[in-house]
């Protein structure tokens, strides 16, 4: 059973608070329905394009699970639900979910028999398949690379998931694209339940240095990627806040052009 959707304030956003177990038990549900389902996260950047992107908005809206991602997403959730988590002994980063936080347990998922990680260059997807391997023994794994995205690899994908028909995708091609793919694609896709997992698989792979937990903990894992890939996180960084920021506060006086959508 997936808990009810909460609200974040100031971000206009609802998402679902799940711990680790909590998702891995709600998965293994979605699995056992045998329907198409996202699992999808907010951060700040999914939160502007949420509020600037009908399309987009409307994706979110229709998933089964929305993760709070992004620590600032968590920490305006867990202000608002202090009362609520102080009984639990839980801060609000205890919900925090990356897809880091949850990948490395997919092993205790109950009823995966077929794995699709989808995205990344060929490299890195090929070594995040052997170690999901290890992770998820006796399950099938298996992989396409997304390097160079385009409508050949785009129909290209869409008939081997078809093909091999997984019950848990991890796409990986990077917000906003693999949000897009879904979008456009969802439809004609096999049952499953897809994930977006942003730059996962490079770090499932060991190409890419992942933050140490407690830097995570602490909401400070944007300063650590600000580090490594300057030319990646900056405008996410020091400009794209500003963005959010306008965009709420045009929301907060006129309502009525996004309500509804």
């Amino acid at each position: 059973m997936i808990p009810d959707r909460q609200r974040v304030p100031v971000l206009d956003v609802d998402a679902t608070p799940l711990r680790v177990d909590e998702l891995i038990h709600a998965m293994g549900g979605l699995i056992a329905e045998g329907n198409t389902a996202t699992v999808l996260g907010h951060n700040l950047h999914s939160v502007t394009l949420f509020h600037s992107c009908p399309d987009f908005r409307s994706l979110y809206q229709d998933s089964a699970i929305v993760l709070l991602d992004g620590a600032p997403v968590a920490l305006l959730w867990g202000l608002a639900h202090r009362k609520q988590l102080r009984p639990l002994g839980q801060g609000a980063m205890a919900y925090r979910l990356g897809s880091m936080d949850w990948i490395p347990e997919l092993g205790k998922l109950p009823g995966l028999q077929r794995l699709a990680v989808v995205g990344a260059g060929r490299e890195a997807n090929t070594k995040a398949v052997m170690r999901l391997r290890s992770i998820v023994p006796g399950v099938r794994v298996d992989g396409m690379p997304g390097e160079g995205w385009d409508g050949a690899t785009e129909d290209a994908v869409v008939k081997w998931l078809s093909d091999f028909r997984p019950q848990l995708v991890l796409l990986g091609l990077g917000m906003p694209l693999q949000e897009t793919v879904l979008l456009r694609r969802l439809g004609e896709l096999p049952p499953a339940v897809y994930c977006a997992v942003g730059g996962a698989i490079e770090q499932v792979a060991g190409i890419q240095k992942l933050a140490p937990r407690w830097l995570g903990r602490l909401g400070l894992e944007w300063a650590w990627r600000l580090l490594l890939h300057p030319e990646r996180v900056a405008y996410r960084v020091f400009v794209e806040p500003w963005k959010l920021a306008g965009l709420l506060i045009r929301r907060r006086f006129q309502p009525s052009q996004t309500k509804g959508q």
